[in-house]
């Protein structure tokens, strides 16, 4: 009975192990021995060149633009998308579980999550447009003309501009999640903070975030990667290497462009190396963070 079990496991298991080890595992490792190498793509034979490709970030200024930007996105993106998902999902509360009004307005709020985000930059890209565009329009048509600009022309709201397409398409999701988290607290701890005297802001200062925590902090891992990434809303919108002057460069166009473009594929695999470097301790740090606060209490 106990041989037949075990054989049962492996013959579910194995198959599933074996395709990951192909179509995951495989590529990293493939991906970790070309960033060590000069293949450019179409050449059979790739030299070793060790830890030259790496040495190379650090002169790149494209690349370390690229960083930069990446680090901009991955301190406002998270911040801005959770505090306003927050502070949606919590007016949805407060406006009667299960109410029709608040279901309607979840649904407005979910509907970026039905586009690609292809499609998105596309839309958002007529909406930016100078001459034509929904915002430079309705600036003019209420007599603010003299704030329209090039938005995706002008290095100082280029990436400003990238970052508010990728709030806009995710904050819907995180208004559903945390909205859902909300309705499953327990209606007496409400109450007990009401009875205490407690306000709107004291109730989601201690009541609703200290029990929503687990979720904000996978939140922040997934919108984290995907400011990390950018690489489809930066390459459709904007135009030229991380136009204008590398204002929205990103690591993922950046390496794109060195292979499929350069055919660099050797120093475009050590810029995916250290692209997933980056996004696994991101990930690593906030679990370990929730582990320690877990032991904490």
């Amino acid at each position: 009975m106990r041989h037949g079990r075990w054989r049962f496991l492996l013959g579910a298991l194995v198959p599933a192990l074996v395709l990951h080890v192909v179509f995951v595992l495989s590529p990293y490792a493939q991906a970790f021995y070309l960033s060590l190498t000069d293949w450019t793509g179409v050449a059979g034979a790739a030299h070793y060149v060790g830890a030259g490709n790496y040495a190379r970030l650090g002169g790149d200024t494209l690349f370390l633009d690229a960083v930069r930007n990446n680090a901009v996105m991955l301190l406002v993106v998270p911040a801005v998308t959770i505090g306003l998902g927050l502070f949606l999902a919590s007016a949805l509360h407060r406006g009667g579980r299960g109410s029709r009004g608040g279901s309607a307005y979840q649904i407005v709020y979910f509907f970026p999550q039905l586009l690609s985000l292809v499609v998105i930059a596309v839309l958002w890209g007529f909406v930016y447009n100078p001459n034509t565009g929904l915002l430079n329009s309705g600036l003019r048509a209420i007599g603010l003309g003299g704030l329209a600009h090039s938005w995706l022309a002008e290095p100082r709201f280029a990436l400003v501009a990238v970052m508010a397409v990728l709030i806009w398409s995710s904050v819907g999701f995180y208004v559903v999640l945390f909205r859902a988290a909300i309705d499953a607290i327990p209606l007496e701890l409400f109450e007990a903070a009401k009875l205490d005297g407690a306000g709107d802001w004291s109730s989601f200062r201690h009541v609703i975030f200290p029990l929503l925590r687990e979720n904000v902090r996978v939140a922040f891992v997934y919108l984290g990667i995907a400011a990390l990434d950018g690489f489809a809303v930066v390459q459709v919108m904007t135009v030229g290497p991380g136009g204008p002057d590398g204002a929205t460069e990103v690591i993922g166009l950046s390496l794109y462009r060195n292979a499929f473009t350069y055919g660099r594929f050797g120093y475009a695999s050590a810029m995916g190396v250290a692209l997933f470097f980056a996004t696994l301790t991101l990930a690593l740090l906030a679990l370990r963070s929730g582990r320690e606060e877990r032991h904490a209490l």
